[in-house]
């Protein structure tokens, strides 16, 4: 089942929560500016500014805000204020027929990759993998090409990614058709043997990371491998893997890695994707469908609204 949500127009009213770690307050605060610009209003979250440790408020409050944003019938799309650490801590106690019953834009990425994965798998809800207002958009330096992927909300639009927007590599040639899901690599995996463990057949999977050394990224794509999700999918679409280089002499690299891996697997992939913590970012919506032409590096993605 695949449930979009509906739309965006100027004058709706977007929700803002922090599932996960506590944002930049600076930048979640300058954030708010370009919202307005895309002519959107603001409630947030009534925990947002919780701190616990490093998390964004105690369990039972950062699933209350989840909740309640879904069930405000005021607020039209739900978007992260950041990532971090935390989502995976309150996923079983989510209502999932709160999601189910009130479909709406959900917007985020990497810690939020848990709930990217378990609100599709519960619900069908297509959610939005892209830039988040701490952790990127509300940034002094944030790039336009990472705010204006945000239009996609506004209009339904098929997104196409070719080599015009990054320098793109064939590790695998060919074509494969499927639904796009994934994101973070370590959520992915920790996903695994939970009962939101991560469905790869005949998907297309996009990962990406930050700051793990090619041994960690290793131990994880052999875990997915072990675990039948890489033979599984149609095909991969390789993100941005920031800032995961070796902290060691010897080392095998990253693309060593990842060739080795996606190699075994042998379904049609390309990397270098800005897509995950890298900026620019491409943001897309996850659990639509999709093309990957290997050959010819081009991506392309269904509206993730109605």
């Amino acid at each position: 089942m695949t449930l979009k949500p509906v739309r965006l127009k100027k004058g709706d009213t977007v929700g803002i929560i922090a599932p996960a770690s506590p944002p930049n307050q600076e930048n979640l605060q300058r954030s708010f500016a370009f919202l307005e610009e895309l002519g959107l209003n603001i409630k947030m979250g009534e925990h947002v500014y919780d701190q616990y440790g490093y998390l964004a408020g105690s369990n039972g409050n950062r699933l209350k805000d989840i909740h309640n944003m879904f069930q405000d019938q005021e607020v039209k799309a739900i978007i992260c204020a950041g990532g971090g650490y935390g989502t995976a801590r309150i996923a079983s106690d989510i209502d999932y027929s709160i999601i189910a019953e009130n479909p709406k834009i959900f917007w985020g990425y990497s810690d939020i990759t848990f709930l990217h994965t378990a609100f599709h798998q519960k619900t069908g809800l297509v959610t939005f993998h892209g830039p988040m207002l701490a952790s990127d958009l509300g940034k002094i330096d944030a790039h336009s090409y990472s705010k204006q992927y945000m239009n996609q909300l506004f209009e339904p639009k098929r997104l196409e990614y070719t080599g015009d927007l990054s320098e793109l590599e064939v590790m695998v040639p060919g074509k494969a058709k499927g639904k796009i899901v994934g994101g973070n690599l370590s959520l992915l995996v920790s996903t695994l043997g939970t009962e939101f463990e991560v469905d790869t057949e005949d998907k297309l999977v996009l990962i990406e990371d930050i700051n793990e050394e090619p041994r960690a990224v290793d131990r994880m794509l052999n875990q997915l491998y072990m675990a039948g999700k890489l033979d599984a999918a149609a095909g991969f679409v390789i993100g941005d893997f920031n800032n995961c280089i070796p902290d060691r002499e010897q080392s095998l690299s990253l693309d060593e890695v990842l060739d080795h891996y996606i190699g075994k697997a042998n379904k049609p992939a390309v990397k270098g994707f800005e897509i995950g913590h890298c900026s620019p970012h491409f943001s897309l919506p996850l659990g639509v469908e999709a093309a990957l032409d290997a050959t010819n590096k081009q991506l392309t993605i269904d509206s993730g609204i109605k």
